[in-house]
Order: C-alpha cells, then structure tokens, then sequence
C-alpha cells in the first residue's frame, strides 16, 4: 500500500474520532441538563442541608430576585425550624417544551409536627449555556406559601399526669414553688459580697450565679432565675430578700406533698440526660425533658409523661394566620391512682422514721398494698428544687443511707419464717401439729457429726413440744427438727414452688427470695438452720406479704399490687401454696402467739381485734460464737376475723435491733399503726 494512500486513510480515520467524539460530548452536554437530573440534584443537596449548592441550581432571574444570604437564610429557617427529616420525592413527571420544562412531584418529609406530604409544580428554563435551572420562589417549599408569607412553628407542652393516692390525695404534680432571681439593675454596683452571700444561702456556686448573669439575654431590669425553693421555706426566702437585686416570684414545678413520707415510692423526675436522650430517641424527647428517675415516676414514666403538641403554619406579613400545615394535638399525661393510702403511709413513717426499716401493709384478701415505706428517707423535693452538691454528698455518705430502698431488698426472716415451715411441712404431710418431738433444752445437735455446732432456742416451757407451743415459744429446736423431718429435696421443692428464687411480679422490681445457693442445701446444718428462719434463707417483705395472705385465704397466696381498682382484683399469685387445713391451723396458731400470755407477740395485743402474727430475730454474724454481730427484728401480724370489714397485714422489719429488744422493739409500733388505722 503506497504512502498516498495511508495518508488517506488515517485522515478519515482521524475525521471519524473527532466526530464520535463531538457527539458524545453533545451528548454528555444535553444529558447533563436534563431537568429530572437538575430537579433530583437539587432535591439530594436538601436532603443533606446543602443550601448554597441548592442556590447555584437557580435561574439568573431568581438569583436576581433573591440573593444567596436571603435564599440560604430562608430555606434553612424553614427546614430546621420544622425539624425536617426523611424528605423524599415520588411520582416524578416531567413536561420540556422549546427549553422549557415542567416537573410534577409529590414531597413528603417528618417533621415536629408528623408527617407532611403535598404536590408540587416547578419550572425550569434553559440557561445561555443551554443548561435547565429552577425557576424557584417560595411555593417550592410548600405550594400555598407566598415570598411576603412566613412558616412558624408552635408547641403547646404537655403536662404531666398526677400521682394520687387510693382517696385521692396528690402525692405527684404541678405545684407552687417560689423561683429566686436576681434583677441586675436593681443590684449594689458592687455586688460580689452579696452574690457571695447569695451563693451561701442557696449552696449554688458563685461561677454558676455570674454565669447565669452574663448570659446575653440579660439587660437590666431583666429577671434572671436562680433556682427553685419550696413555697413553705419562709426563713430562707425573708433572708434572701434581704440582698438587693433579689426578686421572688411563683412558678409551677412537679411537686411531692408527702416528701419523704413517700420517696421510695414514689420517686422523682429530673432534667433528662444526654445519655438517656440517647437510649429514647424515638420517643420524642427533647434536651429540654424531664424525666422519671426512681420509683413509680420511673416505672410509670410512659404513661405519666405525656406528649407535647406541636403545629406548623403559615402567617402574613403582619404576623396573621392564614394555613395550618400540620398539627399534632397535645397529649397529657395519664393520672395514675395508686391503692397506697396515704394517711396509714403517714402513721407507717411517723413510726419507723428514725429506724433503718422496711413495712408493707397489705390488704390479705385482696393484694391491695396501703402502705409501703422504707427508712430512713429523703425529701423528694430537693431534687425538683435543685438539689445542692452539699446536701447530695450528705446523702450519699450518711451511714444509714436514706437513699437505698430497704423494701425492695431481702433480708434473714429469723423466726418469722416458722410459720413457713410449719405450713411447708402440714401440706406435705412431713409432720402432725400434734407430735411431740420431745424436750431439747436450749441447746440441741442431731448427732456427733455436727461437731461442735448447735441449734439454740431461748426459752424453755412445759408440756409438749408439738407446733403451737412451738410457735407461741418460737422454739429454734422443734423448727429445725421439722425441717429435718421436712427433708432438702422436699423443702427446696416446696420454696420454689411458693415464689422463692423467682422476683414476684410488682410494679417495682423487687429482690427474688432465696434459700439456699442454687437451690440445693449445702449440709444438714444448713438445712436445719433454715427451719428457724437462719441459714442463707432470705426473703423480701413484699414476697412474705404474700405468702402470710395464704393463712387467710385458705392457703392461697394473693398477689400483691399497687394500682387502683374500683372492683378490686383480688388475683391469686400461687393457688394452694399451702393445703386449706394447713394455712387454718397455722392461722390459729399465730392468734396463740398474740393472746397467749406467753406467746412472743403478746405485748401486741388489742382488746376486741383478733390479731395473729408472728416474732423474728435474725441474727447475722460471722459464726455461732461471733458476738459482734448484728440483729434484724421482724413482725409480722395480720387482722384473723374474718368478719372484720378491716382486713390488714403488716409486714415489717428494722435493722440494728440487737440491745434494744430484737424483735419486741417493733411490737409497740406496730400495734400502734393497728390501733389507728382498725
């Protein structure tokens, strides 16, 4: 092939590239300014909030009409101030017409005020470049929003549901509380003595007084609050006034009526954390929210909290409404009625205050728990309030720790677990009420292979050693005898089988009673020590509300609960706990050891109330020969007639009772609360 001829060749050759190569970059340029393309760029930059790159997108005419700073401004405004999020767009049409183009377009985004979807029209014009731009106004926000028109958002907060007790009696809600502040224009022109003395009568730190001040917002005759205190505390509010600048005014706060009466209960609520915002984040909690944090306020935190309104709507130019966009009506929260009867809760408190102690009082018939307090306490207002760093360290590092739930917790039953025994083995037919099992003494060992260790009782007494003077002389010996008789396997079966090892279903959690480690006893001893109520037996005052409701109920154990009913429940939590001649002939054994003058429980007696109950002194210590160890008392009583239209029973319990009586330290409280509340 001659040379004249390549030539040619790689001409055309040379031609052809150049042409496909033109024709994809026209194609290139034409598919780059397809409208859907321009419209879906501009619809991804909105999604992630990228407003200046929405702006390059526009028309030169629009751009004229509205300057980036205005654009920007607008749109962010808008999106953010509605709390747009998940914008999406459906059903896409599009319509081009001699460089023109008409998209059609269903919106929809969520937003503060729920779901918004709407259809929408735009224009597109091609550019000197032959590219499509948006010809935007404000109608690409929403179609009936005009450029003079401006989107508002509104909230109306919810209020929060009240606590109330079985009369109702407010033991949570709104209240009065009298909010401290400080009027900068009305301060000394020197100032820092009286911030410092500011600072002292409120335990808040004099940073945090000139932080609040400098704050921005602040001008002179601008009200700058502090802090909260209670409407009552007269003595505080007289001094504070006494410092020039400081104003107090009324403002609304959740509030405890009963305080400390009722705090483990019924708990508290506090601004929510960062971290608790977190963990809810989808249910519509803002950094602004308060939060239940212990007891009921906690537990009930879903239905007490309620949902704030909010709406979105469009105003003229002088501020008047012409559209809703979208509205969510508030929700406030549910009022909860509790079974708890406030003025026996108050008796309960009065009574045990000064003591590390916990106290159930129940109805047996029914589950319904009246009253429910643990000591020492705390005043659940202080941290609605505003507690002090002083005062928070105080509670932590008091000995007797007012802020742990003694109620919740299990505890040695000591004596007032032979009941529980008693009735274990009548059911299970292990032992007859009416067998002697012989005279012990105060010292007793079933054989050599116990060593050294012996089981001791108190007292001594005549006539048989059979249940009921066993019970009205809680005698330790026949008690570990029975759970001898009884057997492990039998015992263990029959523990688990009434609620031990297993958390009883209540609206607070409570610790599980337990026997033994995994259920299995580990010698003799043990065994026998748990007949008596020692061992590793451990058992939680609400679980033994319920099991000593099975000896009035003929041996069904009730269910105990805290939420009112108008019909009340009355719904068995373990049918045939114990046998029905069982949990009768342990109930008249019980009314024995009250009436009987040498029963435990005597000094308890009322006359003309039939009272049943039982003594418990749980010793813990480290050994049989330890005697630096401590003491938990126990009594447990319960109203035995059944005709009586009071039916009650107290369960209680007090720590460090070792030297002031043992169990006998609770007989004259308890037969106190009886006294007022029969």
């Amino acid at each position: 092939m001659d040379k004249k001829r390549i030539t040619i060749i790689a001409i055309v050759v040379a031609l052809v590239v150049v042409i496909v190569s033109a024709i994809i970059y026209l194609n290139y340029q034409i598919n780059k300014s397809r409208p859907d393309d321009v419209f879906n760029s501009y619809i991804s930059y909105l999604q992630n909030g990228e407003y200046e790159q929405m702006y390059e997108l526009l028309t030169d005419e629009a751009k004229s009409e509205y300057s980036q700073d205005v654009f920007v401004s607008r749109n962010k405004n808008i999106y953010n101030g509605i709390e747009a999020e998940n914008i999406t767009v459906e059903n896409l049409s599009v319509e081009e017409n001699n460089g023109t183009a008409k998209i059609g377009y269903t919106m929809s985004m969520d937003t503060m005020a729920g779901k918004i979807s709407f259809s929408n029209e735009i224009n597109l014009l091609k550019d000197q470049e032959n590219q499509y731009k948006i010809d935007w106004s404000s109608k690409m926000i929403y179609p009936d929003l005009d450029d003079t028109e401006r989107v508002r958002v509104g909230t109306t907060t919810a209020k929060r549901g009240n606590i109330y007790d079985r009369n109702g009696v407010l033991l949570a809600g709104e209240g009065t509380v009298s909010s401290v502040g400080l009027v900068p224009g009305k301060m000394n022109e020197n100032s820092e003595e009286d911030i410092k003395k500011l600072s002292e009568l409120l335990e808040i730190s004099e940073d945090r007084i000139n932080s609040l001040l400098g704050a921005s917002y602040v001008q002179d005759d601008t009200f700058v609050a502090i802090t909260n205190v209670a409407k009552e505390n007269y003595d505080l509010k007289e001094q504070l006034l006494e410092i020039p600048g400081v104003k107090i005014t009324d403002a609304t706060a959740r509030v405890y009526p009963y305080g400390e009466e009722i705090a483990h209960l019924i708990g508290y609520v506090q601004n929510i954390t960062a971290e608790e915002l977190e963990e809810n984040s989808d249910k519509g909690y803002t950094a602004n929210s308060v939060i239940g944090k212990t007891g009921l306020e906690r537990v009930y935190e879903d239905r007490l909290r309620g949902y704030d309104g909010s709406e979105i709507y469009i105003t003229d130019s002088q501020g008047n409404r012409n559209q809703t966009i979208a509205k969510i009506d508030v929700q406030n929260g549910e009022d909860i009625k509790l079974t708890i009867d406030v003025s026996i809760q108050s008796y309960v408190y009065e009574e045990f205050k000064n003591d590390k102690s916990a106290v159930v009082i129940m109805n047996p018939k029914t589950g319904e728990i009246l009253a429910l307090c643990s000591t020492p306490s705390y005043d659940t207002n202080d941290f609605i309030l505003g507690i002090s760093s002083s005062k928070w360290e105080s509670l932590q590092n008091d000995a007797n720790n007012p802020l742990y739930n003694r109620y919740q917790a299990s505890y040695a039953p000591g004596s007032s677990f032979k009941p529980v025994i008693g009735a274990i083995g009548l059911t299970t037919g292990k032992i007859d009420k009416d067998e002697d099992f012989g005279t012990s003494g105060t010292a007793w060992q079933k054989d050599s292979s116990w060593g050294t260790y012996n089981v001791t009782t108190l007292a001594t007494y005549s006539g048989k050693a059979n249940l009921l003077n066993a019970l009205i002389y809680s005698d330790n010996i026949y008690f570990a005898k029975a759970a001898l008789k009884i057997g492990s396997d039998t015992l263990s079966s029959e523990l688990n089988r009434i609620g031990f090892n297993k958390q009883i279903d209540f609206a607070q959690a409570m610790t599980a009673s337990t026997f033994a480690n995994n259920s299995t006893f580990e010698s003799e001893i043990q065994l026998a020590d748990t007949g008596y109520g020692q061992g590793k037996v451990l058992t939680n005052p609400v679980h033994m509300a319920s099991i000593y409701s099975a000896f009035v109920n003929n041996g069904n154990m009730i269910k105990p609960y805290i939420e009112y009913a108008e019909m009340p429940k009355s719904e068995v939590y373990i049918q045939n706990a114990f046998s029905s001649d069982a949990a009768n002939t342990i109930k008249e054994d019980l009314i024995q050891v009250v009436e009987n003058p040498n029963g435990t429980a005597h000094e308890a007696q009322i006359s003309g109330v039939t009272l049943a109950g039982k003594t418990g002194t749980a010793e813990i210590k480290e050994s049989q020969d330890d005697e630096t160890g401590t003491e938990l008392g126990w009594f447990n009583a319960f109203i035995a007639d059944e005709n009586s239209s009071k039916q009650y029973l107290i369960i209680s319990m007090v720590e460090d009772v070792k030297g002031r009586g043992g169990s006998h330290y609770l007989l004259p409280k308890v037969k106190s609360i009886f006294q007022k509340i029969i």
